[in-house]
């Protein structure tokens, strides 16, 4: 099976930069925060049933539990998309500020 080539701007061995990704140079933590900041611990808890979100919730214990549960973590990603939608939808169709 061969590798895809490589847009004419990226050196050879690098990968591609991903413009129209809104998760590419995001960590887990930045949109853990982001989350949790928009719809809070109860909210988050009440979108994404689980446990590390609704029993004594942390970052950190947020983080451990979604590093090595990938199904959560799609889940976690997909609510912060469904968000970035949200907040452009109503602010206008600007994009929101960066949560870093």
């Amino acid at each position: 099976m061969q590798t895809p080539p490589s847009p004419p701007n990226t050196p050879p061995g690098q990968a591609p930069v991903q413009i129209r990704n809104p998760l590419h140079g995001l960590t887990l933590e930045a949109i853990v925060t982001a989350l949790v900041a928009h719809y809070g611990w109860a909210g988050l808890a009440e979108r994404i049933p689980v446990r590390c979100f609704a029993s004594d919730p942390s970052v950190a214990s947020s983080l451990k539990f979604l590093r090595k549960t990938p199904w959560a973590r799609d889940k976690v990603e997909g609510l912060y998309l469904f968000m970035l939608r949200e907040t452009r939808r109503a602010s206008g169709g600007r994009p929101p500020a960066s949560p870093l």
